[in-house]
């Protein structure tokens, strides 16, 4: 059975009838803020219509407190929601044969030193914010991965531009292995010319011609330092698992093999599993995005894994 079909019979026994509990608490906090959204423009219009200023400050008082309150309520949903839904998710990625225990903590991140290691970013952060890190083993190899935002000052203009938001992974293999390869998305190449140029000070050089699967050389350029065997690192069904998902989703995937540590990143336009306020949560499409994402780059692991 696809991994996919057994999801989604996971997802009706399990992960659904957390959804419905989630609703019905999100429900609850929705009436409580329409409430008291009535109640308080009530209250400033009788404040108006009073129009006694000492009543009108000894009132704002509770009214400060009770928005605190409202603030701590919102909060709290937004808190317990994913890591209620993440860990059940885990759950079911944790029953593959060779994926060992995940561990999963909301508030870490990976390290500035572990995203700048992977070589394929070369930029000077002004935002450097991430959540939801999960750590666990594939195969014979640890990795560790988080959601990342990463932003820089706009080279034109003010303000801040993106450099990478979505999900990156670090692996290391057990064993020191030979060669360096870096892939970034071909139609982006003008953007990352600054990272290939400090990845090619490694002694690394446009591979693009060893890239026998042609979707994969259309997609994505290739560099590695000399008498290295890219087609070894990066199996063919691996390149058509990857050419196949980007073209599916419509998301960019960089990724990085230096030495014994694989680099993974795929982008996500929003935060993962971010529930809503004022509109349903109940969305398999929403959860199976993070499953795709997780699983893709996990594969890619566990594909080097087995190759070396």
């Amino acid at each position: 059975m696809r991994q996919l079909d057994k999801f989604r019979i996971y997802y009706n026994h399990t992960i659904h009838p957390e959804l419905m509990r989630m609703e019905r608490k999100r429900v609850r906090l929705l009436r409580l803020l329409i409430f008291s959204g009535i109640l308080l423009f009530e209250v400033i219009l009788f404040e108006f219509y009073v129009n006694i200023m000492l009543f009108t400050l000894v009132l704002a008082i509770p009214i400060v407190f009770y928005l605190i309150f409202l603030s701590y309520r919102i909060r709290q949903f937004l808190q317990t929601f994913k890591p209620h839904v993440m860990k059940l998710v885990l759950n079911f990625l944790q029953e593959e044969p060779n994926i060992g225990q995940l561990k999963y903590e909301p508030e870490k991140s990976l390290t500035k030193e572990t995203f700048f290691a992977s070589r394929l970013f070369s930029t000077t952060p002004v935002v450097f914010e991430g959540e939801d890190f999960i750590s666990g083993r594939v195969g014979e190899m640890d990795f560790e991965m988080c959601e990342l935002t990463v932003e820089e000052n706009a080279t034109i203009g003010t303000g801040l531009q993106n450099v990478f938001k979505g999900i990156f992974l670090h692996a290391i293999f057990p064993e020191e292995t030979y060669g360096h390869v870096a892939c970034w998305p071909r139609h982006l190449k003008h953007y990352f010319l600054r990272s290939i140029k400090e990845f090619t000070w490694l002694d690394a050089h446009n591979m693009d011609d060893e890239i026998l699967y042609e979707p994969f050389q259309e997609m994505f350029v290739t560099y590695a330092s000399l008498n290295t065997h890219v087609a070894g690192i990066l199996s063919e069904p691996m390149q058509e698992a990857i050419v196949e998902y980007c073209q599916v989703t419509g998301k960019e995937l960089y990724f990085s093999f230096l030495g014994k540590h694989i680099f993974l990143a795929v982008t996500e336009p929003r935060n993962v599993m971010e529930p809503y306020i004022f509109r349903s949560n109940l969305s398999f499409e929403l959860i199976r995005s993070f499953l795709e994402d997780v699983s893709l780059l996990l594969a890619i692991v566990e594909d080097f894994d087995k190759t070396h």
